[in-house]
């Protein structure tokens, strides 16, 4: 039997000790994880580990570090904004947006009008709460011809995965549809049929009671039930106006249905809404009321659209 002795220098020669990663491509990693933006951070480690393949464990390691830890702060915020969720006061944590939009015309007809609208909402653990207010007025060649009011409040319970409750007191005045005023209070079950971050359907139903006194001075109370459908869809965002403005553009749908013996109403609001800034933004929508049974005078649809500056606090 023969032996062959290969030198120790030879060995090392063919198999030379794995180098730590190195010190420029540590550095390079390291300066990415301190802005703690993930996406940078995923496409800084992506090109390491493909120019240095003998350090991919390592690479992963440093990698997993900050992934730990970006999953520990996150775990720490839900917990802090949720306990802060539940120990607010009723008067706590609410936000909201007021909208104005007004017109006036001379010459052969003179014409102004002014509408406004302010949502207020506030959302906590289980619970969130939201108010609406919006009026509307208009003027034509020195006489009143629309002059509409709504208030609504409507709390909700969120029971389980997309089930929720619901509760709806609201009143409405609007002379030119026949009734000085129109109180309804609802309660029943909903749905989130679809919940992400570019689209959003909600649908409910439940009893109601509703008392509305005309302008004649008569009253008259009934039991109906409520439909109601709430459609949010983000068309897209990164769109550009002029002055390098972000633009975000939002198409969004509202119609609630009320039934019962003696007339049945609807509205229906479709909206288009363009983000210019944090806060401001415009609104451009078109609003279907429909009675099937109108005072006398008065005709069973009115439409309305509307322009206005969106601004939110």
């Amino acid at each position: 039997m023969f032996r062959i002795a290969v030198p120790l220098a030879a060995l090392c020669l063919a198999a030379p000790l794995r180098a730590e990663l190195p010190a420029p491509v540590r550095a390079m990693i390291d300066a990415a994880i301190a802005t703690g933006n993930a996406e940078k951070i995923a496409t800084v480690v992506e090109i390491a580990k493909q120019t240095n393949p003998a350090d991919v464990a390592e690479i992963k390691a440093m990698h997993d570090v900050f992934l730990t830890r970006l999953a520990e702060r996150k775990a720490e915020e839900a917990t802090a904004k949720a306990e802060a969720a539940r120990t607010a006061g009723f008067f706590e944590r609410w936000e909201g947006e007021g909208q104005i939009g007004a017109f006036y015309a001379d010459g052969n007809n003179s014409n102004i009008g002014v509408t406004g609208t302010i949502e207020l909402e506030r959302e906590g653990v289980d619970w969130s709460h939201r108010l609406r207010a919006r009026g509307d007025y208009q003027r034509s060649n020195g006489r009143t011809t629309r002059e509409q009011y709504l208030a609504a409040y409507e709390p909700r319970y969120d029971i389980d995965e997309g089930l929720f409750a619901y509760g709806l007191l609201q009143y409405e005045s609007d002379r030119f549809q026949g009734f000085d005023s129109r109180q309804a209070v609802s309660g029943g079950l909903g749905y989130q049929l679809l919940d992400s971050d570019g689209l959003k359907l909600s649908v409910k139903a439940g009893p109601a009671y509703r008392r509305t006194v005309f302008l004649s001075g008569e009253a008259e109370n009934s039991l109906a039930g409520l439909v109601g459908l709430d459609f949010d869809w983000q068309i897209a965002d990164g769109l550009t106006l002029t002055q390098d403005t972000n633009m975000v553009a939002e198409a969004a749908g509202s119609a609630t249905v009320i039934i019962d013996s003696s007339n049945t109403t609807l509205n229906l609001v479709t909206a288009l809404r363009a983000k210019i800034s944090d806060r401001v933004s415009t609104r451009l929508s078109y609003t279907v009321d429909y009675n099937s049974n109108p005072a006398p005078g008065a005709v069973s649809t009115d439409t309305l659209s509307r322009f206005t500056i969106v601004y939110g606090f």
